[in-house]
């Protein structure tokens, strides 16, 4: 259930104003009973001022009337007639006055601690211009000798949870624009076979050396030696 802007307040006006219950005023504000209790007898939210939930357009006369009349009922808030905020679209994020003059420091860091980053995400993430971007990251700036990078997140101009998302977008997109030119892997290496031995040619046996001669003999010189009765034959 939907709650006063400033329920204790708003319990001190009820209490003050009109005949409900501390039942009723306690399930309206959220507060405890007893201390809607407390509020009626002085002792807490003393000196405090009223806020008054019809001029606030929280609650309207007759549903005070409606609830006064009926004990059990409850109380319940009247539809805001006041114009809603618009929710405000995409575009730079703003940034105070008084943060301003931090700007050209986060950016100095940003660029340092964070070069995947584009200009147009920078320029979301602290409300800032691609002009003073490009001034700080070529050392044009008009201030560039006072220009100290410090973090973002420290000076108050995002939220860690922010810088994360961005930085975590940056390089999702870095990494898919580096793919394609990424050097081919080496193909696996295949099986070695080992080279066949190198046959040796066939080894011929050598060629018989020639038998010698036999030595010539007395025999074969002079012939055979005469026997005894030739020799007696010849001497007769």
């Amino acid at each position: 259930m939907a709650q006063p802007l400033m329920p204790k307040a708003t319990a001190v006006w009820l209490v003050e104003n009109t005949a409900l219950s501390f039942d009723q005023i306690a399930e309206f504000t959220g507060l405890h009973e007893l201390e809607v209790q407390a509020i009626a007898d002085g002792e807490v939210a003393v000196g405090m001022q009223g806020a008054d939930p019809i001029v606030s357009g929280e609650l309207t006369q007759e549903e005070i009337d409606r609830c006064q009349s009926d004990p059990m009922a409850s109380l319940k808030m009247a539809k805001a007639t006041l114009p809603q905020p618009k929710v405000r679209g995409k575009g730079a994020r703003y940034t105070p006055v008084s943060k301003r003059q931090d700007r050209p420091d986060a950016i100095a860091w940003l660029l340092k601690h964070h070069p995947e980053l584009t200009d147009a995400q920078i320029s979301r993430i602290i409300g800032t211009t691609k002009p003073t971007i490009k001034a700080v990251r070529e050392r044009t700036h008009w201030n560039i000798s006072n220009i100290k990078p410090q973090s973002p997140v420290g000076l108050g101009l995002c939220s860690e949870a922010d810088l994360e998302k961005v930085v975590a977008i940056a390089r999702a997109k870095a990494g898919t624009q580096h793919a394609p030119n990424q050097v081919p892997a080496a193909p696996a290496p295949t099986a070695v076979t080992e080279a066949p031995e190198p046959q040796l040619p066939a080894m011929t046996p050598p060629a018989p050396e020639p038998e010698a001669e036999d030595e010539p003999t007395v025999e074969s010189v002079f012939g055979p030696a005469p026997t005894e009765d030739e020799g007696e034959s010849e001497e007769r």
